[in-house]
């Protein structure tokens, strides 16, 4: 149907019913031309018009049973062609089976002539010719039996290609080579002769095909990160080198080796061969090689997968296509490459298990797969529960106690004998069950684009959890095994000490990290390339490992770690894991328990509590000294961080603003005297919500500085002093009680607010001993070193303010730029303050995003473009529609998510819809974007509704324009980039300042100002080293009494103000507002057309 109307769109207006007709006899009846692809393989469709019978032909049975899939599946039929849009994208084009079929031909061709070799020791490497390298670490080098090339029994593609779930971008095509069974001994599964053997048959194989030009690069790796499956990368010559990989498998022939002999409980490696030191125990009582165990029965059972999955998907149609939607689900989330990571394979198996246990149905579609699959995840938990795909194994396969006594995650494949998740860690395992926990809990969600959310946000760690840390010396988790004692673990992962000692580790970081997480997760080991030219990679080869901490904000900043009593069986455990932090302490309540207690004054230093936790462990038991762990949860903080004793990053000082403000209001609340009575106090300053960059501090003045104005009896800073530290204006808005008395004239409320301002004042001045400066506008009050400007306000001013009489006597009422000014800062500004304060109250970190997002803002100089309450909405969003993450629970990762927010957001078609205070419904939002919709071209370019403003966006009227907000997405984007790339990688210089200092080259004239007169250099992003004295001296501030300082006077803004007033014209002005010392300008374009001769005003001359 939906063809139909776009081919109805395409005919021109005016074409005859006879033309149509013939048309269509030349079309065959063709509804759509045969798609042309290029080598970019993109798909070109060429129009084609229908006669007016098949436009309007009712709807098949198959397109009414379509529509109604779409109405009972989908939120709307939008969904669904999403979906099919992303199947078609991963999916393999025919040419590329093409091109893949070809290759796979010439290649088992040229591996069919693989010639004969002598018979030699497998120690002896002697005939390989010294360009091409074994893929193994060869530890001990010792290792007993015969070996010679020979050609493979047989060659098969095996793997997803055949089963057809191999989707793009990373087509990876899988062949077995089944090594000759007179190469292979029964005994070689013992001390990794087969291993070995396998290892140099595939490099006899790459020997033989580097004299070949039909293969093009050549490259060794490991099968999932396993150094026991070595794989040889194939790739085709010329310009289709990059478009797929073709993987090469050596196998032994089927059922060579007994699948009882790698029980897990049964020991494969000899401790005598191993450490190389006479065993004191007999073969009996060798330690199981689990691991080891299912490397080698993995290389058994790769084609009876095969059969078992193809056998499945032949009986549901939509098998491919629900494997190709969660590998692109799994992938977005980092878990499906590397060691235990949930890959394909794993993905199809799943599928298949819930087939066979009928959980789903044969006839279901993609994306009903994918939900149960994805709802089944988050509901089972296969480190406890483990499950199995084996109808009726013999009596040889272990149970499914056995596998959980052997390995964290159990899915046993359908021979029963396999444990498919052998490598994966429970950590893993329980990230997968919280990412399909999250996905389930906004698929339904109207509210949410899920198909966004869920197919195509991609969520790397450092974006997704709160802290993360990385081991950088991997080498060091050497010593680890020794203080752990962990020979045994070591001989089964073949002395791969990194995958060793994760699991320990991961163990003692749950146990000591405990209630302050809600989840820990870990990077995935890569799958290792390496030149066939080359030496295997040792372990410590790989990228450090990286950890992920989700933290619970109300427990993770805890310093106390309070233990059992110290009578209690549980206090030498206590005592064991903390070592001498531990200590016994009595408690308020008259208990005495051990206790530790962690570093931590300011909420800045309390929230690096989990980094001193795990530091400390990983010394205590782990031998991994502190230098070798860096930690990245709050490298980004530093840029809003002030205070040299104690640093903070503004919670303490945003709290000080806000108790004082809460003092004044109940003071405020209960004056006497007032003509009318005050009926709210509302906080209308960023200051009051936690979101000021840089909170406005007490201030003890240093009288020696100023002299004192006699007229106003005000501070002003002697002559020759530098201008005076800045005194910000914390603005409260008063609003009094309606009454008849209030005037209806514009001019006669103001001078009853006038009034109101001197008689608060007054009043504060004999209660309270506060000093009071009243003007037209507003009363300054000074109290506790702090300004608050109190404005009177009446909530029928702005009606008043419409309102006017016209020629003929008549009232208009007439909406004007003055009364949705004072609207804005008397109800919306105070209303916004207070609902942001309650999401501070909700989510503690939310503030400390809000400093981050508007320091970025100001040092890129686009305060004036992305406003504060602006960028305020815009963090207050990722609290509230998180997905698909969870609300952010550090400052740095909530910085991350603004800059990915502001870069990727389609600003150009979607609103973007904040709901405060969960007051928006589903209607809510579906009225929101079609009235955005329908009035797009007259609508703000950067649109935000909220529950009190869905239709105008009144925060982002004025600004940013069309060509700011693409600069900001620009540099939003390249921010990220270069952040989240400095974060992850230790390599780099670790300056995470860069993303705060702009390009200054894109500007045309640059004015640098006279920091003397710069009030607050000091909050620069570069700070120079020596500032300058501001009047302000450091002590205790008195609560009342004292002269009033210099107010709200900043000469870079006053200055930049007359610069936009006389020059705005021709210019555009940007500046730093926190602490910049520097003017850009940009010229416009019409700055130098030619324009009639004017005199110029008086005030441009003084300007400049």
């Amino acid at each position: 149907m939906k063809n139909k109307q776009k081919a109805a769109e395409m005919i021109p207006p005016g074409s005859s019913h006879d033309e149509e007709e013939e048309e269509n006899k030349a079309c065959a009846n063709v509804k759509r031309s045969k798609p042309e692809e290029d080598e970019g393989e993109e798909v070109v469709y060429h129009p084609v018009k229908l006669s007016r019978s098949d436009l309007y032909r009712p709807p098949t049975a198959e397109e009414l049973n379509q529509l109604k899939e779409a109405e009972s599946l989908f939120h709307c039929s939008l969904l669904k062609m999403q979906m099919e849009e992303l199947l078609k994208e991963v999916a393999l084009s025919e040419r590329r089976k093409g091109q893949i079929n070809s290759f796979v031909q010439k290649v088992t061709k040229l591996l069919q002539t693989v010639p004969h070799s002598s018979d030699v020791e497998v120690s002896d490497l002697s005939w390989l010719s010294g360009a091409v390298k074994v893929p193994f670490l060869l530890v001990p080098k010792t290792s007993k039996g015969k070996f010679h090339m020979a050609p493979p029994t047989s060659v098969d593609l095996i793997g997803s290609y055949p089963l057809g779930t191999c989707t793009k971008p990373r087509i990876m095509v899988d062949l077995a080579v089944t090594i000759p069974a007179d190469i292979l001994h029964p005994k070689d599964a013992l001390n990794q002769r087969y291993p070995r053997k396998r290892a140099l048959y595939l490099t006899g194989l790459a020997q033989h095909l580097t004299s070949f030009t039909d293969i093009g690069t050549m490259r060794y790796s490991c099968l999932h990160g396993n150094r026991l499956r070595p794989v040889l990368l194939l790739t085709p010559p010329g310009k289709e080198s990059s478009t797929f990989t073709l993987r090469v498998h050596a196998y032994p022939p089927p059922g060579f080796f007994k699948p009882s002999r790698f029980h897990p409980q049964r020991n494969n490696v000899r401790t005598e061969w191993y450490t190389g030191l006479q065993a004191s125990q007999s073969e009996g009582n060798e330690p199981p090689t689990p691991h080891y165990n299912s490397s080698v029965l993995g290389d058994l059972l790769p084609r009876a997968h095969l059969q078992f999955l193809s056998a499945v998907s032949s009986q549901c149609s939509a098998f491919p296509d629900g494997v190709a939607l969660l590998k692109v689900w799994l992938h977005q989330r980092e878990l499906d490459q590397g060691t235990g990571c949930f890959n394909g394979f794993l993905a199809s198996m799943l599928l298949a298990f819930l087939l066979t246990t009928h959980r789903i149905s044969n006839t279901m579609t993609a994306y009903q797969l994918l939900r149960n699959s994805l709802n089944f995840l988050a509901s089972t938990d296969l480190t406890v529960n483990g499950i199995s795909l084996a109808r009726d194994p013999d009596s040889t396969a272990p149970s499914l106690a056995d596998f959980h006594n052997a390995f964290q995650v159990v899915f046993v494949d359908p021979s029963g004998h396999l444990n498919m998740c052998a490598d994966m860690t429970a950590c893993t395992y329980k990230q997968l069950q919280h990412e399909a926990s999250v996905s389930m809990q906004f698929w339904d969600d109207p509210t949410v684009d899920g198909f966004h959310c869920l197919l195509m946000t991609p969520k790397p760690m450092i974006r997704t959890m709160d802290h993360v840390f990385q081991l950088c010396e991997l080498v060091k988790l050497q010593s680890s095994c020794k203080k752990l004692n962990l020979l045994s673990e070591l001989m089964d992962h073949s002395g791969n000490y990194v995958h060793t000692t994760l699991p320990f580790i991961l163990s003692l970081l749950q146990r000591g990290l405990g209630q302050r997480i809600s989840l820990l997760t870990h990077s995935l080991s890569p799958d290792l390339e390496w030149s066939v030219e080359s030496e295997a990679p040792q372990h410590k080869a790989q990228p450090p490992l990286s950890f992920g901490l989700l933290l619970r904000p109300e427990l993770a900043a805890s310093v106390l770690e309070r233990g059992p009593p110290a009578d209690s069986p549980k206090a030498a455990e206590f005592r064991q894991l903390w070592g001498s932090r531990s200590e016994l302490r009595r408690f308020q309540d008259g208990d005495i328990t051990e206790a530790v207690l962690w570093d931590g004054k300011s909420m800045c230093q309390k929230q690096l509590v989990p980094r001193q936790i795990i530091t400390h462990l990983l010394q205590l038991h782990a031998d991994i000294p502190e230098s070798c762990v860096r930690y990245v949860g709050a490298r980004v903080d530093d840029v809003i961080t002030v205070g040299s004793e104690v640093p903070s990053t503004g919670e303490e000082e945003s709290l000080i603003v806000v108790q004082s403000y809460d003092d004044l209001s109940r003071k405020l609340w209960k004056l006497e005297g007032l003509p009318l009575s005050i009926t709210s106090v509302q906080g209308a300053h960023p200051a009051l919500r936690y979101t000021q960059v840089f909170p406005p501090l007490p201030l003890k003045l240093d009288y020696s500085f100023f002299d004192k104005e006699k007229t106003c009896r005000s501070l002003v800073p002697k002559e020759g002093k530098p201008c005076p530290a800045y005194v910000t204006p914390i603005t409260v808005i008063c609003h009094m009680e309606g009454s008849g008395k209030w005037p209806h004239d514009r001019l006669a409320i103001r001078h009853i607010r006038a009034a109101f301002h001197i008689r608060l004042g007054e009043l504060l001045k004999k209660h309270h001993n506060y000093t009071c400066r009243p003007s037209p506008t507003h009363l300054d009050i000074w109290k506790d070193g702090l300004v608050f400007r109190v404005q009177v306000a009446y909530h029928r001013e702005p009606q008043v303010l419409r309102e006017s009489v016209n020629a003929e006597g008549l009232l208009v009422v007439r909406d004007n730029e003055e009364a949705q000014t004072l609207e804005m800062a008397t109800i919306h500004k105070p209303l916004l303050t207070s609902t942001l304060h309650g999401l501070q109250q909700q989510h503690p970190c939310f503030g400390a995003v809000c400093r981050l997002a508007k320091r970025w803002l100001g040092a890129q100089l686009f305060s004036e473009d992305i406003t504060e309450d602006t960028a305020d909405l815009l963090v207050a969003s990722l609290f509230l529609q998180p997905a698909p993450f969870t609300p952010p629970g550090s400052p740095q990762v909530g910085f991350l998510r603004f800059l990915h927010l502001l870069s990727t957001f389609d600003w150009r078609n979607n609103p973007l819809v904040v709901n405060l205070n969960n007051q928006l419904t589903a209607p809510n939002y579906t009225e929101i974007k079609n009235d955005f919709m329908a009035s797009r071209e007259s609508l703000p370019v950067m649109f935000i509704a909220t529950p009190k403003d869905k239709k105008l966006s009144m925060w982002t009227k004025r600004a940013p324009s069309v060509q700011m907000l693409q600069r900001v997405v620009m540099v939003a984007a390249e921010s990220l980039k270069v952040l989240e790339h400095q974060l992850m990688d230790g390599g780099q210089i670790q300056d995470v300042r860069v993303v705060m200092r702009p390009p200054l080259d894109a500007y045309d004239v640059l004015i640098h100002l006279d920091p003397k007169q710069v009030p607050l250099l000091s909050q620069a992003v570069d700070p120079p080293a020596v500032n300058f004295g501001r009047g302000v001296i450091t002590g205790s501030v008195a609560p009342s009494g004292g002269a009033l300082p210099v107010i709200d006077y900043n000469p870079v803004s006053l200055y930049l103000a007359e610069l936009r007033d006389a020059f705005g014209h021709l210019a555009l002005f940007f500046c730093d507002p926190y602490g910049g010392a520097v003017i850009a300008v940009l010229w416009k374009p019409q700055a130098f057309s030619p324009v009639p001769f004017k005199v110029r005003p008086k005030s441009i001359t003084s300007a400049i």
